[in-house]
């Protein structure tokens, strides 16, 4: 059995020691909910397989993530799996991998490049357009097909804010009397969600919808509604990813719309995908887990 200690670690011991792999996992961050919960599913499955898996926080820095992709492939884990901080700059991750000959998966976030094209590379996430289009159908139902929408963009060194964003255009463009009025990023980040809807407040725009990239900012934009005495019924907001803070404000009332992005599907199905990888097993080079809409109507379903 490989045993790594290396700094920021988090491990799950096994219990069956004799046939034990190890799987190093670097994630983009550590203090993300939905990467969280994902992390979280990752562990137990690990966990239930029997293997060791340890997590990295790359912190938001591709250079961090790069040094600990290499750290991995030095110390001789059985697989890695990353959670890339920029799905535009993973070709040199993808390198370290295959030239030391460990299986790679990449998970939630899809690299933009070729990636994919190498033996022992594969990808496990959702199509992350089809949750642009899915918040947006249904913010434009709620809307009465007519009103100004306003987007909070994630990192704009994430594939995902731009497919989700296509997907959002995609279905604003053919509602005649839907207008994208606003359109800046807020890094996925409550904190800077804040910040930009109260700017837009500020600034006297009118608003009746935001169509938030993720649930944290759009909860972001709630905040700083009610800090101006907005009423959720007067802006229409919308998330992604279905986090427990996001049902709790769709169950008070404010939020809108969400679109449930199965961290555990994900998380679990790339430690799946990892082990069928180290067992010499074939796997799929593209592992989709669909998107679910979730509104007032079916929220209980994801509550409980």
């Amino acid at each position: 059995m490989k045993r790594l200690l290396l700094g920021a670690a988090i491990f799950a011991t096994c219990t069956s020691s004799a046939l034990a792999a190890s799987i190093g996992v670097s994630v983009a961050y550590f203090d993300d909910n939905f990467l969280t919960t994902m992390r979280n599913a990752m562990q137990a499955e690990a966990e239930a397989q029997g293997h060791e898996i340890q997590f990295l926080d790359a912190q938001g820095d591709i250079g961090r993530q790069l040094s600990q992709t290499q750290t991995l492939a030095a110390q001789g884990v059985d697989a890695i799996i990353i959670n890339p901080v920029d799905t535009a700059a993973t070709g040199k991750m993808t390198e370290t991998a295959v030239s030391n000959g460990i299986p790679l998966v990449y998970v939630n976030r899809e690299p933009e490049g070729n990636d994919l094209d190498n033996d022992g590379v594969a990808f496990v996430g959702s199509d992350q357009k089809v949750s642009g289009v899915m918040q947006m159908e249904a913010l434009a139902e709620q809307l009465g097909g007519e009103g100004k929408v306003a987007i909070m963009l994630g990192e704009l060194s994430s594939g995902a804010t731009h497919q989700r964003t296509e997907g959002v255009k995609e279905v604003a463009a053919t509602f005649p009397d839907i207008e994208i009025v606003e359109e800046q990023e807020a890094n996925y980040q409550r904190s800077e969600a804040i910040d930009l809807m109260n700017n837009w407040i500020v600034g006297g725009q009118q608003i009746d919808a935001i169509a938030a990239n993720n649930d944290e900012m759009a909860l972001g934009a709630l905040i700083a509604m009610r800090q101006s005495g907005i009423s959720p019924k007067d802006i229409k907001v919308a998330g992604i990813d279905a986090t427990r803070d996001a049902l709790d404000a769709m169950q008070r009332g404010e939020l809108a719309v969400t679109v449930f992005q199965d961290p555990v599907g994900q998380g679990g199905g790339a430690v799946k995908v990892a082990i069928d990888m180290i067992n010499g097993e074939p796997v799929e080079k593209i592992n989709m887990v669909p998107f679910k809409l979730v509104t007032s109507d079916n929220l209980d379903d994801f509550l409980n």
